[in-house]
C-alpha cells in the first residue's frame, strides 16, 4: 500500500497541512472566546480630559484602556462604546464609538466628545442651588455581541467643591478715603464685609448675592450713600454690573448697614467657561465697588462749603479670590485656591450690642475712631461687625 499517496489523500501537502492547522487555531480561538475559554476584552481604565475649546463647543477627550486576554487580535464590529458626561444631573456631553479593533493585551482607543458651551449656565445654577458642590458622573457603556446582548457600564464619579464668596466675611477695619481737599480723609470706616448666595431668589438667568458692610462715619455730619455700585468679571469676563440707588443714610459718629445687591448673569457664564479652560482650569473672580456719598446739608457747618456728592472707589472693599479645578481628576497639578480682601483675619467675632450687653447688667465698652467697641469689663473683644466665619482652604473644587 502507498501510505504516502494516503496521507497526500487524507492531509495534503505540507504547506496544506500548515494552512488546516492555522486555520483551526483561529476557529478554536473564536470559539474559545465565544464559550469564555479564554476570555472576553474587557475596558482596564478610563482617562478623560478637555481638549479644544472655542466659543461654542469644548470637547472631551477619552482614552479607553482595553485589555484583551486572548492571544490574537479581535475585531469587534458589532461593539459601540456609548459616553456620558453629566454634572449634577445635568447632561453635558455624549457620545459614540463602533465597531472596535484592538490587539492582543492591552489596547489604547481615543474618542472625542463635544460639548455646547451653553450647558454651563444650567450646571452652574445647579452648582450653587447644592451649595456650590458639583457630582460629575462619567459614564462609558460597552454593549457587544460577544457578551451576549448585555451591557457593561463604567462609571466614575467626582465630587467637586468650591467656596467663592467665603473670603469675603472679615471684620477687619478698612478706613475708606475719598482723596478730596474736603471732607479730610477717611470719610468711613467699614468694620465688617458679609456675602451669601440669596439661594430663594436664583434662577436661571441670575445667581444673586446678598452682600452688606457695616459702616462707621467719625464726622459730625450725616452722610447719604445715594448709590452704590459693582462690577464682577472672572478672567476679565464681565459677568455682572449694577447699583442700588438710595441706600443708607449714616448719622455722626454711628454705625450703619449697607446692603448691596449683587449679581451674576448667567447667559455670560459660557463666555467665562472658555477662558476658564484656556487658562488651566484657573479663574481669577473679581469683584469692584465704588459709591456715591452725599453729605447733608448740615455739613456746611463743618466748614465742607458747597460740596455735594461726589463718588469714591471703594479699592479697601474690592474682593479677588483665585479658583482652580479638576474636573476629571487628570490635572498634573493639584487643585488649590486663595483669596484677597485685603485682611489676614481668619477669625470669628460675636455680635454685641451697648443697649443689650447694659441691659444684661454687664459691661461696658469704649468706642474707638474708626467706630470699633472694645469691651472692659470682661475682657472679651468688642464688636467690630456681626459673626464672621473666613474660610482659607480650598477643596479643589469651580468655579475649586
Amino acid at each position: 500500500m502507498d501510505t504516502e499517496r494516503i496521507r497526500s489523500a487524507f492531509l495534503g501537502s505540507k504547506r496544506r497541512i500548515a494552512g488546516s492547522v492555522g486555520g483551526g487555531l483561529v476557529v478554536l480561538v473564536v470559539f474559545a472566546v465565544l464559550l469564555g475559554v479564554i476570555g472576553v476584552p474587557g475596558v482596564g481604565a478610563v482617562e478623560n480630559r478637555f481638549g479644544t475649546v472655542n466659543d461654542s463647543t469644548t470637547v472631551i477627550e477619552t482614552d479607553l484602556v482595553v485589555t484583551n486576554p486572548n492571544p490574537v487580535g479581535v475585531s469587534l464590529s458589532g461593539t459601540t462604546v456609548d459616553y456620558t458626561v453629566k454634572m449634577n444631573d445635568v447632561s453635558m456631553a455624549s457620545g459614540q464609538k463602533a465597531g472596535l479593533a484592538i490587539e492582543s493585551g492591552n489596547s489604547t482607543l481615543p474618542f472625542r466628545t463635544y460639548m455646547q458651551n451653553d450647558r454651563i449656565p444650567p450646571w452652574w445654577h445647579s452648582h450653587i442651588e447644592n451649595r456650590e458642590r458639583t457630582e460629575v458622573v462619567i459614564d462609558a457603556v460597552v454593549r457587544s455581541g460577544l457578551l451576549g446582548g448585555r451591557q457593561i457600564s463604567l462609571p466614575q464619579n467626582r465630587t467637586i467643591e468650591t467656596d467663592l464668596l467665603g473670603q469675603f466675611n472679615s471684620s477687619e477695619t478698612r478706613p475708606i478715603e475719598a482723596d478730596r481737599p474736603f471732607p479730610s480723609d477717611p470719610i468711613l470706616f467699614v468694620n465688617e464685609t458679609s456675602a451669601r448666595w440669596d439661594r430663594a431668589d436664583l434662577s436661571r438667568e441670575r445667581t444673586p448675592i446678598a452682600m452688606s458692610f457695616r459702616a462707621y462715619n467719625p464726622k459730625q455730619y450725616p452722610y447719604a450713600v445715594s448709590e452704590l455700585g459693582y462690577t464682577i468679571t472672572m478672567n476679565d469676563v464681565q459677568v455682572g454690573e449694577g447699583s442700588s440707588e438710595d441706600v443708607a443714610t449714616i448719622l455722626p459718629r454711628t454705625t450703619q448697614r449697607i446692603r448691596a445687591d449683587v449679581a451674576i448673569r448667567n447667559q455670560n457664564l459660557d463666555d467665562w467657561w472658555v477662558t476658564h479652560l484656556r487658562n488651566g482650569q484657573v479663574t481669577d473672580l473679581e469683584i469692584q465697588f465704588y459709591a456715591v456719598v452725599d453729605p447733608a446739608d448740615d455739613a456746611l457747618e463743618g466748614g465742607l462749603g458747597d460740596t455735594g456728592s461726589f463718588r469714591i472707589p471703594l479699592d479697601p472693599l474690592d474682593y479677588r479670590t483665585t479658583i482652580e479645578t479638576d474636573m476629571f481628576g487628570t490635572k498634573t497639578e493639584s487643585a488649590s485656591g486663595s483669596a484677597d480682601t485685603g485682611s489676614d483675619d481668619g477669625g470669628q467675632s460675636t455680635p454685641t450690642d451697648s443697649a443689650d450687653r447694659s441691659a444684661d447688667g454687664g459691661s461696658s465698652e469704649t468706642t474707638a475712631e474708626d467706630g470699633s467697641t472694645t469691651e472692659t469689663a470682661d475682657g472679651t473683644d468688642g464688636d467690630t461687625g456681626g459673626s464672621v466665619t473666613t474660610t482659607t482652604d480650598d477643596d479643589g473644587g469651580l468655579l475649586g
